[in-house]
């Protein structure tokens, strides 16, 4: 599938759980004022949270997609992540804290003061046209997951395209979302009693915080700058290493510059005979390789070294994150 081709379905999902969610927000804010449910009032706090995260990520596909210019020599991919980020911190802020603090509000002082069967045919007519946003980015996560040769898990887990993982992620909490309010407005209605549909309430706060918290992480981890997955580093190093010239390669490390493109720098150990137009050769033939491969890889840098000792045979990488510290290991040593 070309980029250009997976930034317009990315586009559509995000426009259709938009337009999805901007109906249902109003649906269920008149629901919530006719029935005075505190769970009703939640998601509908929880849809215009979710409405606002679309439109910031219409943002984040669209300014994260402008060429590379002079001041900005490698795109403006990792400004995406910076409106990804303010959509999770909206939904944390907006969301959740209306929900918790309303469902508090409720079991403390409010009373019930509204039909009910109003906020049911809502929740009902929500969760049909939440389904149909869910399937459009579930379809989308299987593609994506298969172009990557990877589980749909592992592809939400890893993926660089965090619209798509925060459609899919809204789009199932709000499902979620939908049942606890349908079973808290269900449960005050038999007993009467309040404290019940504002438990729902909390719970759709903390359902929204677990997400936002997602999010967020993921967000400040490509921000950061992110390297590709182990599989997709280790295949990089097979086919730099497979170059007729090169005898080992010491170095690799890789940067995902935005949800479809990544760069690679490696220092490479060529042969002893090899030429400058052995190497140059050779630059070509691995920038060809990479990009037949991963058609996201956008920059290929190779430095020409001298073979550095190793006891593994492969490529030094950048500290793990639970490796220690340069400066303990010695301490220890």
């Amino acid at each position: 599938m070309a980029d250009a081709e997976v930034k317009a379905e990315s586009v559509g999902t995000v426009v259709v759980a938009g337009a999805a969610n901007l109906a249902i927000a109003i649906a269920k804010l008149v629901a919530g004022l006719i029935s005075g449910s505190a769970a009703m009032l939640s998601e509908a706090a929880h849809s215009v949270a979710d409405t606002t995260t679309e439109v910031l990520l219409y943002l984040a596909l669209r300014r994260g997609a402008r060429p590379a210019d002079t001041r900005h020599p490698f795109g403006y991919g990792k400004e995406s992540y910076v409106w990804a980020f303010l959509a999770a911190l909206f939904t944390f802020v907006a969301g959740a804290g209306f929900a918790i603090t309303h469902g508090v509000t409720t079991i403390l002082v409010h009373r019930h003061t509204g039909d009910y069967l109003a906020s049911y045919v809502v929740l009902a007519i929500s969760f049909a046209i939440e389904s149909v946003s869910l399937a459009r980015a579930v379809r989308q996560v299987r593609s994506e997951s298969r172009r990557w040769r990877a589980s749909p898990r592992r592809y939400l887990r890893l993926t660089a395209d965090t619209t798509v993982k925060a459609v899919f992620l809204e789009d199932s909490a709000a499902l979620t979302g939908l049942l606890l309010a349908g079973a808290g407005l269900g449960l005050s209605h038999l007993t009467g009693d309040e404290l019940y549909d504002g438990i729902a309430s909390i719970l759709i706060g903390v359902l929204l915080l677990v997400v936002a918290t997602i999010l967020a992480r993921s967000n400040i981890s490509l921000l950061v700058g992110r390297a590709v997955s182990d599989r997709v580093h280790r295949e990089i190093e097979r086919e730099l290493t497979g170059l007729p010239t090169v005898d080992r390669i010491d170095t690799l490390m890789t940067m995902l510059l935005g949800p479809e493109q990544i760069l690679v720098a490696a220092k490479v150990d060529f042969h002893d005979d090899a030429t400058g137009a052995d190497i140059e050769a050779a630059a070509d033939e691995a920038e060809r390789r990479l990009t037949d491969r991963y058609p996201e890889i956008g920059y290929v840098f190779l430095d020409p070294t001298r073979s550095m000792p190793h006891t593994d045979g492969r490529a030094r990488r950048t500290q793990d994150e639970d490796d220690r510290p340069v400066d303990e290991q010695a301490h220890r040593s």
